[in-house]
This record gives structure tokens, sequence and C-alpha cells, in this order.
């Protein structure tokens, strides 16, 4: 009832009492646009005998994808939207297969008292950055290495209201988000990992106790090794060793509550932001997540800092198999969040020694050197702690050079080179096969805007 009450008393704020009571016909328009980019791109220290590897991506400084906008005029100052965002692989013209058909879908009301949207939306993190200190000044950020989403909780929400209030100059901007938690359980997985113990031999139910110490009469090794690998297969995580990576479908584990917001204050080139977004996993753990920056314009030159703090509170671990897999699940879904060479990623740490907190510092500039030509660089420092065993705690540093060429305004070339080296416990790596600690990218790429 009370998200209810503030759904309707957001609706009303946005000006639909002013739009109802026009008897002029609307109007409305639809527009279709899109972003198709390709690059070619090389990495060293890939795969388990660190070779290089060099391939055809398909999209290099942006996702390749395609949307529609619709707006419709109520009268008196007041607007509906609907926006939808299918993103795709312009290498294969395949659709992403890590995400659904629709990466943003969302419907809303704008009017002199705000706006509010509902549907799959960008979160208040991914907001506040992008508008007030992303990382370049013709593009927010290199799609192919992009450390600072490692911070944003995911970027996208599922299920979200937000809701966006604005002072006439647009000095002021403020945003508050909630999302509304949907089959947000472990239920699935657990079935699933119950189901492999039981194929083992071990006739486990999500209530049973677990023997921390010793071997399974029948099994061998400990179930709570079965269940790691049970779990790690449901969640899909990428660069699985256990083979199990495919076994079973990936299990979505449903829409996750949140709660935040952000503010942004800008005026003569000068943008300053803060933003703060709880994310309710699955399993009962809770991700908080922090971000604070600011950037300035002048003449040719843009220079942007920004922090960023993820902040973990696990679930218990447990004595029973069940809240065993909830932790392991909120576990591997931060971690997914936290890793992934595009998102500059590196490891937390999957079970119980994982870190517990990352923070993460940006700095960078861009000068338009030319009317066409843009060039930028960027540098994130790392620091990972809350390990047990010390084994994931750490440093990385994440460096990128880029030079973007405008042939006009809807088509350009870029080329970009990044490097990335960790330090620390032995856990740190950026990826579980080749184990590297560092890697240098070189990436060359074309793109056009519609």
């Amino acid at each position: 009832m009370q998200m209810k009450t503030i759904t309707l008393a957001a609706l009303a704020a946005c000006g639909m009492g002013a739009a109802m009571a026009q008897s002029a016909p609307s109007t409305s328009k639809v527009e279709l646009w899109g972003v198709v980019d390709a690059a070619v791109r090389r990495t060293t220290n890939e795969g388990a005998e660190k070779n290089g590897l060099t391939k055809l991506i398909g999209g290099g400084m942006s996702q390749s994808r395609f949307g529609i906008n619709v707006e419709e005029d109520l009268g008196g100052g007041s607007k509906a939207l609907v926006h939808m965002e299918h993103r795709f692989n312009a290498d294969t013209g395949e659709k992403d297969d890590t995400a659904p058909f629709f990466q943003l879908a969302y419907v809303g009301l704008q009017g002199p008292y705000g706006r509010l949207t509902m549907g799959r939306q960008w979160n208040v993190l991914f907001d506040v950055v992008t508008s007030t200190y992303s990382s370049f000044p013709y593009s927010p950020y290199m799609d192919a290495y992009k450390p600072e989403l490692g911070m944003a909780a995911g970027a996208r929400t599922s299920n979200a209201l937000k809701y966006t209030l604005a002072t006439p100059d647009r000095k002021w901007v403020g945003t508050l988000q909630y999302s509304f938690g949907e089959k947000n359980n472990t239920r699935s997985v657990q079935d699933h990992a119950i189901r492999v113990l039981n194929a083992q031999g071990a006739p486990i139910t999500a209530g049973s106790a677990l023997d921390v110490g010793l071997g399974h009469p029948v099994l061998g090794p400990k179930p709570r090794d079965i269940i790691r690998a049970a779990v790690t297969a449901v969640v899909d995580l990428p660069d699985d060793p256990t083979g199990l990576k495919g076994a079973v479908e990936d299990v979505g584990v449903g829409a996750m509550k949140t709660m935040g917001g952000f503010l942004r204050y800008s005026a003569n080139g000068l943008s300053l932001g803060a933003g703060f977004l709880r994310t309710e996993l699955p399993g009962g753990s809770d991700l908080d997540a922090y971000t604070l920056g600011g950037s300035y314009r002048t003449g040719p030159w843009y220079f942007n800092a920004g922090y960023g703090l993820n902040k973990f509170k696990p679930v218990s671990t447990g004595s029973t198999a069940g809240s065993y897999i909830n932790y392991l699940t909120d576990r591997q879904i931060l971690n997914k969040m936290w890793s992934g060479q595009t998102n500059g990623g590196f490891y937390g740490g999957y079970f119980e020694d994982g870190a517990d907190k990352r923070q993460m510092f940006k700095v960078g500039f861009g000068y338009q050197a030319t009317k066409q030509l843009n060039v930028g660089a960027h540098f994130f420092r790392a620091k990972q702690s809350g390990s047990s065993t010390g084994r994931y705690n750490g440093h990385a540093n994440f460096m990128v050079l880029a030079a973007d060429y405008a042939f006009s305004k809807r088509t350009d070339a870029y080329a970009a080179i990044d490097y990335t080296k960790i330090s620390g416990g032995d856990g740190l790596v950026i990826d579980r096969i080749s184990h590297a600690r560092t890697r240098t990218g070189i990436t060359v790429g074309l793109r056009h805007r519609f």
C-alpha cells in the first residue's frame, strides 16, 4: 500500500491533472535510432598458455544497439514517453546472449513537477557518473574497456521506479530510485545444487547440516566442494574451470530490490555529483554502492575525477546446505558485477575468504585537438580488502589512452590502448584461465550513429 501511494503521488506530481484537463488533441512522435560499432581488438596474456588474442568485436567504443523513442504531448507542459533499447553484437549480428532482448524498456510521464519512469532502466549510479564525470567527453566510456562500470552494481535495474526533479535551468538535478524484488530468491539454484548432491550419492536437503571437517563417506570430497561447483555452474560465471558451465541453463535469480538516489549540480562548465544505491541480493546479502565526483570543461579541455565504493554485507554461511547456497549465490552475483575484462574487472573471491570491500579512484582528461580529432586519457586505481586469508586483498591499476576522429556528425573512427596491472594476494587475477596479472589491449574501430 505504501508503494502504491508513493506511485500515485508521483503521477500527480508529474502534472497528470493538468494534462488531463486539456481538451486539445495530443500529438506524438516516434524516433528510431541506433549505433553500429565494430572493432579489431588485440590483447596479451589470454588463455591457459597466455598467448595473445586478436578478434573482431561487436563494439569497441560503444555497444551496438538500436532503439525506439516515443513522446506524446499531453498538453499543459506534460508528455508521455516510451524508451526501448535492444543491444546486439555487430561482429555476428546476434543478440547479446548475456542480456535480455531489451536491455532498457520503460514508460513514463514528464510534467512541470518532475519525471516518473517505470521499467528496466539505468540505475542511479550509472546516471550520475555518465551525466557528471564520465571518462570521455565524446563517449561516456569505452565499451571494450570500462573499469568504472565494475563499481556500478550492474548498471541497469529491472522493475524500477525512478522519479527525477530538476530546477528550470537544470543546475540542480535529483533522482530517487526504487525497484521491486521479483522471484528474488535462490530456490532454483538450491534445487540444482541439491540434485547434483543427490545424483552423486549424497542424500542432502536444503535443511541438512553440512560436515565442515570430514569428507563424505560416499563422495569423498566435502559436500561443500560439490555445492561450490554446482552453484558456480548455475550462476554461469565466465571462465568457469569446473567444466560444468553450460551443463544447466543460466538461472535467473529474479529482479533485485534496490533503493537509492543521486544529486547533481552543473553550471559554468563545472559539474559535481554524488549517488548511493543499496541492492538486496537473492540470498539475503546487501551491496551498498557509493559514488561522487566532478568534471570541468574549459575551451577544448575536459577534466574529470571520481570515487566509487562498494561494500558487500554477506549473509552468514550458516551450517546448512541451504544457507551455504544462499551465501555462495550472492558471492557469485557480486563477482559477476566486479569481474570481466570489459569491466576492467578482477576477481573478488568466490568463497568464504572473498573480499567484501572495493574502492576505486579515477582521474582523466579529454582534449579536442581539432574540429574532428579528440584525444583523452584515463587512470583508475582500485583497492580491494576484507579477504580473511588475504588472498583477495590488493590493488589494480587501469590505464587507457584513446583518440577519436569524426568523419561527420554521425561517423567516426577511433583507436585506443589500455593496460591493466594487478598486485596483492595470489587470488587477484584478471581471469581464472590465464591467471594473468597484467594485460595490454589495442583496439581500432569504426562507429556510425543514426
